[in-house]
């Protein structure tokens, strides 16, 4: 039987091959993720013309996705260093890369992505749209926006944000309730400038239908695009966020009946306290869709080190509902990061990730843990170096200061607590 989409052939009672890759990963039954799929609660993006993809699925019950960003910029235009991110990235099990390019040769770059990345590949096609027309914002129609929709879908990418949330409604909102940063999404400001600039409705808004006519043609999922999110902790939950997020509890049940899947995308900078009601507010007004966060950034002070910010927000976030971390890198705020700056993104959004999926409850989550605190128990230290996330830094670590017995570490030495309980309980003198 013939199928257009996953949520589609879910709905259909079609489990693909896509969804028993993702059901044997995630350690879940193939019947009930073909449910979760047909539901929306689940989606796997996983466009048709991506050849070398290995889908993952992404929401209700499954492992929490990690996300990396790169892409070039006029100030950083350099294509190869960008690809060798990309592969360093699928090589620490990052699950996605967006593609922000907004400068130069995109389409050679997102195609030369696409090929030799196993991960899912998004982009954001209005940062697009400004380079590759070559012309003013203002000056570009709501069909050569669509036009680059079309492009990156055929191109096969996987999913794409659409910020179709920040209607000619949702703008109002915005001027009627000033914030003290502003609309800080990129794309966001570009289409707010475009509305303004041309006195129009947001063409992604207005033409929505036949944007998802696309994104079924080619199964791209549609990530939701939060062009309201709060850019900083003074301006979360206000009346801007949640004005949007309404539409897009409305665009998400208009992109279901046509079987398109879709991600909602929530909040970058936001207190402590407020993200376990956000992540409740997004599932009840998004009707379960899967939830894509940005940190959130837990404070505002700390730039240099909101990979750690991040982290924190992104942690709290997935224990109590959102199902995919955007990493965000020591650089966030300061440059386009380097590699090293990636891998601690990488690193850091993955612990994240990890420790909500023990507080979850996600299958196989806890064994990890369990299988390092048996090595460490058996002082067994290439097995711990196996079990690492960081493997090579922990190797690193252990190499630059190694102790007397050889057992242990330089931190206790002899006076090792495990080598103790080791011994006495083993009958042997210490």
């Amino acid at each position: 039987m013939r199928y257009t989409t996953q949520m589609d052939a879910a709905r259909r009672g079609i489990i693909t091959a896509a969804m028993e890759t993702v059901a044997r990963r995630e350690l879940v039954e193939p019947e009930k993720l073909r449910r979760l799929v047909a539901d929306g609660k689940v989606v796997i993006p996983a466009n048709k013309n991506h050849g070398s993809l290995e889908p993952c699925g992404i929401g209700e019950g499954l492992k929490t996705k990690v996300n990396i960003n790169l892409g070039v910029s006029k100030d950083c235009c350099n294509i190869e260093a960008e690809l060798e991110k990309a592969q360093k990235a699928v090589e620490l099990k990052a699950d996605a890369i967006m593609d922000l390019s907004c400068y130069g040769k995109t389409e050679e770059f997102r195609r030369r992505l696409v090929e030799i990345s196993t991960a899912a590949i998004g982009t954001v096609p209005v940062y697009d749209a400004v380079g590759f027309y070559g012309k003013e914002l203002e000056k570009i129609t709501a069909e050569e926006f669509l036009g680059v929709v079309e492009k990156h879908a055929r191109d096969g990418v996987d999913f794409m944000t659409i910020h179709a949330g920040i209607n000619k409604e949702t703008a109002a909102r915005f001027k009627k309730n000033p914030r003290l940063t502003n609309i800080v999404s990129r794309g966001g400001a570009l289409l707010f400038a475009w509305m303004e600039l041309n006195k129009r409705e947001n063409p992604f808004f207005e033409y929505y239908d036949e944007l998802l006519d696309i994104c079924r043609d080619y199964d791209v999922t549609v990530s939701l695009g939060d062009a309201c999110r709060p850019g900083s902790i003074k301006d979360a939950t206000d009346a801007s966020q949640i004005q949007e997020l309404i539409v897009l509890g409305e665009l998400t049940k208009r992109a279901w009946e046509k079987d398109v899947q879709v991600m909602i995308e929530g909040p970058g900078h936001m207190a402590l306290n407020e993200i376990a009601p956000n992540m409740l507010l997004e599932k009840k007004l998004c009707h379960g869709a899967p939830f894509y966060v940005l940190g959130p950034l837990v404070t505002d002070i700390a730039p240099g080190y909101d990979h750690i910010t991040s982290a924190i927000g992104g942690a709290i976030a997935a224990a109590n509902g959102a199902d995919f971390l955007c990493y965000v890198t020591p650089a966030e705020h300061l440059r386009l990061p380097t590699l090293e700056d990636m891998q601690e993104g990488i690193i850091a959004s993955r612990i994240a990730a990890h420790a909500a999926d023990i507080a979850k409850g996600v299958p196989g989550a806890a064994r990890w843990d369990e299988e390092m605190s048996a090595a460490r128990r058996n002082l067994d230290w290439p097995r711990m170096f196996e079990l690492a996330l960081d493997p090579e830094k922990a190797v690193r670590y252990r190499s630059e200061s190694m102790p007397e017995k050889e057992e242990t570490c330089t931190m206790c030495g002899k006076m090792c607590a495990i080598r103790h309980m080791n011994k006495v309980l083993g009958g042997e003198c210490l």
